[in-house]
């Protein structure tokens, strides 16, 4: 089972670095945090993709810092 410390620090991991493996890691963690029940952060977690995805890494970031904040308040 995934935990929230556990995404937490998957999220606080990413880097603008291989946008594959950022893709992979934030489906990884949209998926967990749907099987959590936590659609909420999962949906932050896909807008954070679809703003990676266009090029958006404003709101990227934005979103990523987002949903690690609400996981903090879940801990």
């Amino acid at each position: 089972m995934t935990t929230p410390s556990q995404l937490i620090a998957l999220l606080n991991a990413l880097t603008l670095g291989d946008l594959d493996a950022i893709r992979t890691r934030l489906e990884e963690a949209q998926r967990a945090l749907a099987g959590l029940g936590h659609d909420e952060v999962a949906s932050i977690v896909g807008e954070a993709r679809s703003a990676l995805s266009g090029g958006d890494v404003r709101t990227y970031k934005k979103r990523v810092a987002t949903a690690i904040a609400k996981l903090g308040h879940l801990r």
